[in-house]
This record gives structure tokens, sequence and C-alpha cells, in this order.
């Protein structure tokens, strides 16, 4: 999946561009740069292969989220419902607004179950935050018929999902506000980064704004401009545009490879009676960066990672005992270790996880293994790893 494996020189000509000019701001400095503008042809050109009216580009995956909030009015003691599964930055993202994070059960797909969410909802739900986990998504039009029943915002979380679709459209292009991560293992990278796509022109317009201290950007003179109001900085540099302009521009034939390495790897597995793949939703197509598989029960996943991690079988992942992605293990958010007060609203909001089970989770996380494809293998590496896997889940069957 991660772009980096890619590098080439695509990415040198695009930076040195940067370097030649001096110039790493992605603001001000217009007669230095020569003409570069590396972070405004970025967020065009995600704006054209996301289908989106608009694209403005963050310093992080994670700010992305905390962005697309802010600037749709997400903030101190609203609820957002979000999934069991995902990783920490989720909860991280709304907390930073003083905001409650609302964790509710997944289904099949490994995304947000919509009965769960349904069921969820109190006076303080300002948003449902689903979450495309590892290249696919949630029923986004059952997601879309709730928000639309209860007057929510519908905010995608699709930093690992992008070059998917969903009836259609791109993943992130479907909510409200759409989030994207450029870290250094996403299809696409900047090193860091990410970028918040809306077709809200007010969204974006508070958004180019709040991720740059507050600043109103009109003029020419970056010392004279306006501040509307508060803001963070949340700014993306050159360099890191730099690389994801190259990356970018090739992000579907990025996908294409992904896919066709998934799809010689599934066809092995298929084979396999008592192996169940994750449930995509009808009319979606994923990003094709990881396979997702179900095996009988908890005790033959661990099985079978056991076998791969003998058979040399790497970037397949169990996340039932994974602390980075699955509630089981996030104690600190249980327990809320953090370096700074948090607000007795906030703390009277997440006491629901000091006893709430998960059962239906831990169903399909216990038995799902997650497998990451990478752009770098050949087709010889792809089918060799493919039957090693076989191999190794037939001997966990047994």
């Amino acid at each position: 999946m991660p772009g980096f494996e890619l590098f080439g020189d695509a990415e040198r000509k695009e930076v040195q561009d940067v370097l030649d000019s001096g110039v790493l701001m992605r603001y001000g400095f217009d007669a230095m740069r020569e003409g570069h503008w590396k972070a405004k042809d970025l967020e065009h050109t995600l704006q054209t292969k996301l289908q989106v009216k608009h694209a403005h580009l963050v310093s992080s995956g994670t700010a992305a989220v905390s962005v697309a909030m802010a600037v749709a009015g997400v903030g101190a003691g609203d609820e957002v419902i979000m999934p069991t599964f995902t990783f920490v930055a989720s909860f991280e993202a709304i907390m930073m607004l003083g905001a409650i994070p609302v964790l509710v059960d997944i289904d099949s797909s490994l995304t947000l179950d919509p009965q769960a969410v349904e069921a969820a909802i109190t006076p303080k739900t300002k948003a449902i935050m689903p979450v495309h986990m590892c290249g696919s998504m949630a029923n986004l039009s059952a997601l879309q018929a709730i928000c639309s029943k209860h007057n929510l915002l519908l905010i995608e979380d699709a930093c690992q999902a992008i070059g998917g679709f969903y009836k259609g459209k791109p993943l992130g292009s479907i909510g409200d506000l759409g989030c994207f991560s450029f870290d250094f293992v996403k299809t696409i990278t900047c090193g860091e980064g990410g970028v918040v796509v809306t077709n809200n022109t007010n969204y974006y317009k508070h958004a180019h704004e709040y991720t740059d201290h507050g600043h109103d950007h009109i003029g020419m003179d970056r010392g004279a401009e306006a501040h509307p109001y508060l803001g963070y900085n949340f700014r993306i540099s050159e360099l890191q545009a730099a690389v994801g302009l190259a990356q970018a521009r090739r992000l579907y034939d990025f996908v294409a490879i992904q896919k066709k390495h998934y799809q010689l790897i599934k066809n092995i597995l298929a084979s396999i009676p008592e192996l169940r793949f994750r449930t995509v939703p009808e009319g979606g197509e994923e990003s094709y960066g990881f396979l997702n598989f179900f095996l009988p029960d908890l005790e033959t996943a661990r099985k079978t990672m056991a076998g791969f991690k003998t058979a040399g079988v790497d970037a397949c992942f169990h996340y039932f005992d994974n602390n980075w992605h699955y509630i089981r293990k996030w104690d600190h958010l249980k327990n809320l270790k953090t370096l700074y007060p948090v607000s007795p609203e906030v703390k009277a909001g997440l006491a629901y996880l000091q006893t709430k089970s998960f059962e239906q989770s831990d169903l399909f996380i216990g038995r799902n293994i997650s497998c990451l494809i990478k752009l770098s293998w050949t087709e010889d590496m792809v089918l060799e790893r493919a039957h090693k896997m076989k191999t190794a889940i037939l001997e966990a069957l047994k």
C-alpha cells in the first residue's frame, strides 16, 4: 500500500523545484518562489481525483479530522459517534475539540454498524464519523439516511481508503466533509500530511483560515491579513506537498497495482471453505490496500498468525490484541490518562467505557486477519505469498 515503495524521479523533480526556489512555506514569498505553488497544485489535483469542489491540505490525517469537525461546528460537549475499530487518532481528534467520542459496534464490513449507530443517538449527538478502515467503507446510504433523519453531520474518515468508491463516488466525497491521511504508510504519501475535502464552500473557507492561525488570506501582504477568528497551525509545507503532488498524479495507477495483487491472493484463499471475506456494502469498491478475511474463531486466527510468522509472511495484522486500532487495549482512553485536565462534561461523557462491552465487535475483530497489499511486489512474490498463507491457514484449521 505505501506510496513510498515507488518513490522515483517524479518525486525528486517536484522536491527539487522547491529547493531551487528556497520557499518551503505554502503561503507568501510570491516573488521568490518562481511560480511554484506545490500545495495549491496538490489541492487542485485532489479536487479532480476525488471529484470535490474543495480540498484543503493540513499537517496530518489527525489534523484533517479535527479541522473537519471544527469548521462544521462540532465542539464542547457535542457527541460524535465513531467505531470501535479505527486508529487512536479518531478519538484524539474529537477530544481535542472538547467533544465526546461515542464508540459503537462494527459489523462484518469492519466499519460502523448502522443499527448500533441509531441506538447511540442522543440529544447531544452532532455528527456520525464512519472510518473506512483497511480500504473499505461503511454502508454510507444507511448512515446518510440516519443523518438526514436526525439532522446530523456525516464526516468520512477515509484516511485508509483513498482510491475507493461507493456507488460511483470517491470515498471522502459523500459526506459533508471527508478526511485523508498522507503519512508515510498510506497509498499516497507526503511523509506527513492530510487533506480535508468538501463541496461546502463555507466549510472550505473556514478550513483555509482556521488551519493558519485564523488568517483570512486576503490581499498580497501577509502581515496585513485579518484574523476573523481564532485558529491554529495545521499547515503543510511545500516540501511535503511536492512529494504528495507527484504521488497524487499516480493515485489510480497505485490502486490498480493494489487491486491486481489483492485479487491474486484472494483467488487462492477463496478455495478455503471455512474462510469468509469482509462484507463490502452493495455499490462499494475497495481501495484494495488490505485484504481482510474472517476465520471460524479467535483461536484459529491466532494460530494462523503464528503460522504466518513461521512462514515469513509479514504485514498481516490481528487487531484483537492491538493497542493502536481496537477498543480492547485503549486503557489510556478508558482511564483518561492525559497530560492535561479533562472537563467534567467530557469525563462524564466517557464514563460509559468503564462498563460497556462490545461483544459484536469482539466477534468480528477476534476472527479477522488484515493483510497489507504492497505496491513493490512482483507477481511471483504475490503468488508465493498467497500459497504460504493458504498453507498456514489450512494448518491452523486442523
